[in-house]
């Protein structure tokens, strides 16, 4: 599996050095970072500039590219066991999921669930992830219904998303949690929506349709993570005060 671009490589490098086949350098790098990458014992390949475009399929690869094992999905049953979990409902833009997994890695979400499809570009998602989809478990279930399903059945109460929702800061946010987002054109289908426990929106500032998918799961995330933090602590403080 190809990715590319000096950000993800770096990454690799430091991270994950044990997913590195091979490296694809289409530049001279400086003395330093050829170092960096002769001291991990990977095999290193130069190719020009017309060859790491078609490697890259034309993206903006910068001159480093890394070949690596295949991206290796997350059983769906793992992430059960988080507190907090995203899911994607019929969302295919891979700039979007990417954006999404790139969020929710940094604010702390235990997983993302990938539904209504049955495969992802895996290459392009990491890229766009910017190489968080590595440090983040990433599920891919094709049926929606199942996985509402069995999160409710593990205890998770489900938040979905729709304009005409309850504005998330007016919601209480449970300490086990699964946000569910549509995609941009249809939005959770109808039945999904049945079984969501809220339905939320992002309050705006001024008269506007709606934000970006991958915008408006960044601010979700956020504001739920703090809330559900919160009852976490709540929880925990009753439990103390029924043991004394």
């Amino acid at each position: 599996m190809i990715v590319y671009g000096k950000q993800i490589c770096h990454q690799l490098m430091a991270r994950h050095p044990e997913l590195i086949e091979r490296f694809i350098l289409a530049k001279d790098l400086d003395k330093k970072e050829f170092a960096k990458i002769r001291q991990t014992g990977k095999p290193i390949e130069r190719v020009d500039v017309k060859k790491a475009q078609a490697l890259a399929r034309g993206g903006n690869h910068q001159g480093w590219l890394c070949d690596i094992r295949p991206y290796r999905y997350a059983d769906f049953s793992s992430l059960k066991s988080g507190d907090f979990i995203v899911v994607l409902a019929g969302l295919t833009d891979v700039d979007n999921i990417g954006a999404i997994i790139r969020s929710a890695y940094a604010l702390g979400v235990d997983g993302v669930v990938v539904t209504g499809v049955k495969q992802l570009a895996s290459e392009a998602v990491v890229r766009t992830s910017a190489g968080a989809m590595f440090d983040l478990p990433v599920a891919v279930v094709p049926n929606l219904q199942d996985v509402l399903n069995e999160l409710k059945q593990s205890g998770f109460t489900l938040y979905g998303t729709a304009m005409e929702g309850e504005p998330i800061d007016e919601v209480a946010v449970a300490p086990k949690r699964a946000l569910v987002l549509g995609s941009e054109g249809s939005g959770i289908p109808k039945r999904a929506l049945e079984k969501m426990d809220h339905i939320v929106t992002i309050e705006m500032a001024r008269p506007f349709d709606s934000l970006n998918v991958s915008a408006a799961a960044a601010i979700l995330i956020d504001r739920m993570r703090h809330a559900g933090d919160g009852a976490k602590h709540r929880q925990g403080e009753m439990q103390g005060e029924r043991n004394v």
